[in-house]
């Protein structure tokens, strides 16, 4: 079950921060978006935050699921879940932003539907205090990928 988050709690910011590790820029996008929350077997397991961006553009900002959970097609059900949400409140357009070396990432998202619109140099390097290595590799680019609805 997919449900509105009406009040954002250590869990929610535990998941939010394996998918995004700077706690202020989680904070500051929280409060401006839509938060939702998978429930699987009264737990929760996965969390979903949409931002208006533009007009008509909704960004998936964050998405992340429980370690425990992953691998079982509930990142792909949000996935659906905010294109609809999208679709039905009239949005054109869907974006997410991945590292550059988010391989599992980016690999979802173009199942999903999702092309490569861009590359943001440096955002990485320009937005985080603390350097991040994924994949053995010091993330430096954000890949923007979209999908019209």
């Amino acid at each position: 079950m997919i449900r509105k988050i009406q009040e954002i709690q250590s869990l929610h910011y535990d998941l939010l921060q394996s998918a995004d590790p700077d706690h202020r820029l989680v904070t500051e996008y929280v409060k401006r978006g839509v938060c939702f929350e998978v429930i699987l077997n009264e737990q929760i397991v996965g969390i979903l935050v949409l931002l208006p961006t533009r007009p008509e553009t909704l960004e998936i900002i964050n998405i992340a699921v429980s370690d425990h959970y992953q691998g079982q097609g509930i990142g792909e059900t949000m996935i659906h879940f905010a294109l609809d949400h999208a679709k039905q409140n009239h949005y054109k357009t869907v974006e997410i932003g991945t590292g550059s070396t988010s391989l599992g990432q980016l690999y979802l998202y173009q199942k999903c539907g999702f092309r490569m619109s861009g590359i943001d140099r440096d955002f990485f390097v320009r937005h985080y205090k603390d350097e991040i290595v994924e994949n053995k590799l010091i993330l430096k680019d954000m890949v923007r990928l979209s999908q019209d609805v």
